[in-house]
């Protein structure tokens, strides 16, 4: 496969045209204006938080504009933004929900933020063109896709330095990881997904449909969900056998992908057709099909599953979804040309 060219501040992105082909934008420099502040939970010692957890805040890679906006996802409304890196696509939530890794397209950089304040911490070199920022289990490492180097780079959270940099497939895009410290890959250039093992080895292979992208993992790490954007279907993988068992046709072209908590439902983002798709897992059926906003790009569910929050990159919005009733709660500005998103679990 040839590799497109990123000349000065043009950069890689997916479109989701007919065989979703791959075209270059320009990202803009104009930062979003923050929403009214919301105060902190107060917790019996007055203090913010205090012995309750903290506030549930959802973070948005807002790609056009380099920064990072926040919500409370229980008021849904916005808090703050931050500035990040420079094309930030990807973002993931430590599991304690204390920081979020934003991936930095333009900088080949990951932003570390602290989410109690909302301001970067850290600024981690990874390869070129990072796509995702997914944090271990454990939360003691954090993996980039590294779009433009084909490779993963592992940054260990405590040190906040790069451990290991990895060689997958041609144009990886996103990561899920497993119990244990497995992760695995999207490589949308070569139409497949990255086994990586817990020592930080490519393991196995597995053949999908095209133009892999969006990828999620139930709670216990026995099945993976690949969005196949170019085929307009969801491959299921088995974990024990890492064998490809279901491929279901689900709308024009799925994205971003998300569980609902007790793994019943799969929710994507169909970018070509503007719609939340709602998928039983028993099944492969399409069981809704929620107008959202213009190219729906990332995906995530709230921890108790009552919300699905989805990127709307044509819209600069983001649209939150009830899954209870198939309608749209409300719909926030973000900056320019949303990606990524992720829900802090606490």
């Amino acid at each position: 496969m040839q590799r497109p060219s990123v000349p000065g501040r043009f950069r890689f992105r997916a479109r989701l045209t007919l065989g979703a082909v791959l075209t270059a934008v320009v990202c803009t420099s104009a930062a979003a204006a923050p929403g009214p502040p919301v105060p902190a939970a107060v917790g019996p010692k007055g203090g913010p938080g205090g012995d309750f957890p903290m506030r549930i805040v959802a973070y948005v890679a807002s790609s056009g504009s380099g920064t990072a906006p926040s919500y409370d996802v229980r008021l849904e409304r916005r808090v703050t933004s931050t500035q990040v890196g420079n094309g930030p696509t990807g973002v993931g939530a430590a599991p304690d929900g204390s920081t979020v890794y934003v991936a930095n397209g333009l900088s080949d950089t990951v932003s570390f933020v602290e989410t109690t304040h909302h301001k970067v911490v850290a600024t981690v070199p990874v390869g070129s063109y990072p796509f995702a920022a997914t944090p271990s289990r454990d939360g003691r490492r954090v993996i980039t896709a590294n779009w433009g180097s084909d490779t993963v780079s592992v940054i260990d959270t405590s040190s906040r330095k790069v451990v290991a940099t990895i060689p997958v497939g041609e144009l990886p895009h996103s990561v899920t990881t497993l119990p244990g410290g497995v992760s695995y890959v999207s490589n949308s250039g070569t139409n497949d997904v990255t086994v990586l093992s817990k020592e930080d080895r490519a393991v196995a292979r597995v053949p999908v449909g095209d133009f892999p992208s969006g990828i999620t993992s139930t709670g216990k790490g026995d099945r993976v969900y690949v969005a196949n954007t170019g085929s307009g279907s969801v491959s299921v993988i088995d974990t024990g056998t890492r064998k490809v068992t279901a491929t279901w046709a689900v709308g024009k072209g799925p994205l971003g992908l998300g569980l609902s908590p007790d793994g019943l439902r799969l929710y994507a983002a169909d970018s070509a057709a503007d719609t939340l798709l709602v998928i039983d897992t028993s099944t492969g059926r399409v069981l809704q099909q929620v107008p959202v906003g213009r190219t729906p790009q990332g995906l995530a569910v709230s921890p108790g599953g009552n919300r699905v929050w989805v990127t709307n990159e044509g819209s600069d919005t983001v649209s939150v979804v009830s899954p209870a009733t198939g309608k749209v709660r409300a719909t926030l500005p973000t900056g320019d040309q949303p990606e990524g998103i992720a829900i802090t679990p606490r």
